[in-house]
């Protein structure tokens, strides 16, 4: 049996943690920059906020309903998802972190246990050691355990946030009641073709030939498919490397001159060879993008992206500037104002067992003077070490004038209670 472990509203729950004041309140969290809706508590969903609104476009809206808004604090969400998921790893062995609120547990030789209390007693501990409110989901496949936590979610206080599908009957009721557009792997454009097809459940879906399933949703649409018939076939990924890796971000003001956006460009590039490090990966690509503001119809607007492939695999940050710098001159053009533009390195494969190119080397040094730099940052502080084309007097400051505070990370934060 497999468990689907997922945070209610976590960012919004993160933030009524520390602010008990807020629960019962509309609450909304914007991504970077304060830019738009990236998470909503379902008050602020019942008041009809949709996931991506412009926070400027709906401003008038959280004032009339009195809608909490925060900056997004992700220093207190990634402390907050640690603590959530070292308590989950006490129920069992084999744990896939699946995103930042959501985790698989692997239940193997729990079959004389009681799943329902299980799945409670997880809930009970998480929320008494976190304050996070949790929903479960227990079934024999992943894909039946997503689907088992949407019910468990949907009616939580009839089923107090846990659901098990553990027999053929809840199994088909629940097929039943699932929408195709929310089945777990099903996107937009294949939730269109089946609903042409008259597959409107999930069960409907089911019902289909696996050779018609295959041919027109691939290998993974037939997984998918056996997952729902109760047959797993999708294994537990302890560690998920990342297959790309993006540093993007909405600059603070409009920019112009090549210069600037070169140096902006420069720094996403460091930032990205930095995570390859990491993680023990190198790069064989690199996608280079810029685009102007699309709000601003006053202006010309311009978008594009470029890739351009590495002679070798490399994770230095010296060689990724270079070759997203020439990608950079490909795509720029002078009249625009350009307000964003990212990096992201790409066709990742680990660091040893990268192929060398017999007449393009990589440089001897990098690797060490790479090890020095991130030893010295990591021990000094971020970015005290940087590349020369990088501004040395230049801290990256997101617009972010609604955060919280640091509760759990920063000393100079923490909660002072007075008695």
């Amino acid at each position: 049996m497999f468990a689907l472990v997922d945070c209610n509203n976590f960012y919004a729950s993160c933030e009524r943690v520390f602010n008990p004041d807020l629960r019962n309140k509309p609450i909304v969290v914007l991504s970077n920059n304060d830019g738009c809706v990236i998470a909503r508590s379902n008050e602020a969903k019942a008041l009809g906020i949709p996931m991506g609104a412009p926070a400027f476009k709906f401003q008038q809206v959280f004032d009339k309903y009195n809608i909490h808004v925060f900056s997004s604090n992700f220093a207190l969400y990634g402390d907050m998802s640690s603590r959530v998921m070292s308590i989950l790893a006490n129920y069992t062995p084999i744990i896939e972190i699946y995103s930042v609120d959501e985790a698989f547990l692997k239940l193997s030789g729990f079959e004389y246990f009681d799943l329902n209390d299980y799945g409670q007693k997880m809930r009970f501990d998480v929320n008494k050691s976190t304050g996070i409110p949790v929903s479960v989901g227990i079934a024999p496949t992943k894909a039946l355990a997503k689907l088992a936590n949407r019910i468990a979610k949907k009616y939580s206080n009839q089923l107090n946030g846990t659901y098990v599908i553990d027999t053929e009957e809840k199994r088909l009721k629940a097929l039943k009641w699932l929408k195709i557009g929310d089945v777990w792997g099903i996107g937009r454009q294949h939730s269109k073709r089946l609903k042409a097809q008259g597959v409107l459940t999930a069960y409907d879906f089911v019902q289909f030939p696996d050779a018609w399933v295959r041919k027109h949703l691939a290998v993974v649409g037939l997984r998918l498919k056996m997952e729902l018939e109760g047959k797993s076939v999708l294994e537990m990924d302890d560690v998920k490397e990342k297959k790309s890796i993006a540093t993007t971000r909405t600059f603070e003001q409009n920019h112009t001159d090549f210069a600037n956006v070169q140096e902006r460009v420069s720094t996403f590039a460091s930032t990205c060879a930095e995570k390859l490090r990491r993680q023990g990966s190198c790069c064989n690509a690199i996608m280079v993008f810029v685009h102007t503001n699309g709000y601003r119809n006053d202006q010309p607007q311009y978008s594009k992206n470029i890739v351009v492939q590495t002679d070798y695999p490399t994770n230095s940050s010296i060689d990724i500037i270079k070759y997203a710098v020439i990608g950079l001159k490909a795509i720029f053009k002078e009249g625009y104002a350009y307000k964003k533009a990212g990096v992201i390195v790409m066709e990742l494969t680990p660091e040893n067992e990268k192929q060398l190119n017999l007449f393009t080397l990589e440089h001897p040094k990098h690797k060490l003077l790479m090890a020095t730099i991130d030893r010295l940052n990591n021990s000094i502080g971020q970015n005290k070490v940087r590349i020369a084309c990088q501004d040395l007097k230049r801290t990256w400051k997101m617009k972010q004038e609604r955060i919280s505070a640091r509760y759990t990370t920063r000393l100079d934060e923490v909660i002072v209670v007075k008695v």
